[in-house]
């Protein structure tokens, strides 16, 4: 993909990021913007260049990828209730189950095609396939998903969020890499321990 065409596609994304803030969970600011202490303002502290690495002919991306652009990556975002992600996947990868509990997220399809979905409050499923070019909004601390099916083509997709730090809760990584005790895992899926640590082993730090 051309950077040319990347740009057009930023920019359709950030006036999307803009409206977001009108319903944002952040709290309201009463300066134009946070400066953290002992740091002197100027055009570099307003510019983000972390996202230069996907033109990289080095970027090879071997596992489904995220690079973030929130108040940790880009402090003068902090107050401002935006933040952006890019999402790089693989032919055949996924990004598993997970929520956002401070922000909804607005992901639109930049290259390949990607089958994703929520679940609701009622445990009602929601999918589409996107094509590129396609908008798709997973309401703010709903379970979600994306899904690249293709195992030979990559996708990429692009995700605007209306807070500067929306947060990630992995569904598989908090059941599973956690201290949650194996009898209520087990009871709560209503199987037996063995199986539950099993699925524990999966997730455990690689040697």
């Amino acid at each position: 993909m051309s950077p040319p065409i990347f740009k057009v596609l930023t920019l359709i994304i950030s006036v999307f990021a803009i409206l977001q803030i009108s319903t944002a969970g952040d709290p309201d600011i009463l300066t134009d913007f946070i400066v953290p202490p002992n740091t002197i303002p100027n055009g570099n502290f307003f510019t983000f260049t972390g996202f230069r690495a996907i033109f990289s002919p080095n970027n090879i991306v071997s596992a489904f990828k995220v690079l973030k652009a929130t108040k940790v990556e880009f402090p003068a975002l902090d107050g401002q209730s935006v933040s952006y992600a890019i999402l790089e996947f693989p032919g055949g990868s996924i990004n598993p189950p997970h929520t956002h509990p401070r922000s909804a997220e607005l992901l639109f399809a930049v290259e390949g095609s990607l089958q994703v979905g929520f679940v609701d409050t009622t445990n009602k499923l929601f999918t589409q396939t996107l094509q590129t070019g396609d908008l798709f909004v997973f309401p703010k601390g709903l379970v979600h998903f994306q899904h690249n099916a293709d195992p030979q083509k990559p996708a990429l997709a692009i995700s605007a969020f209306g807070s500067a730090s929306a947060g990630t809760v992995s569904i598989p990584s908090t059941l599973f890499n956690t201290t949650i005790d194996d009898n209520v895992l087990a009871l709560a899926f209503k199987t037996d321990v063995a199986t539950i640590q099993t699925l524990k082993k999966g997730f455990a730090p690689k040697a």
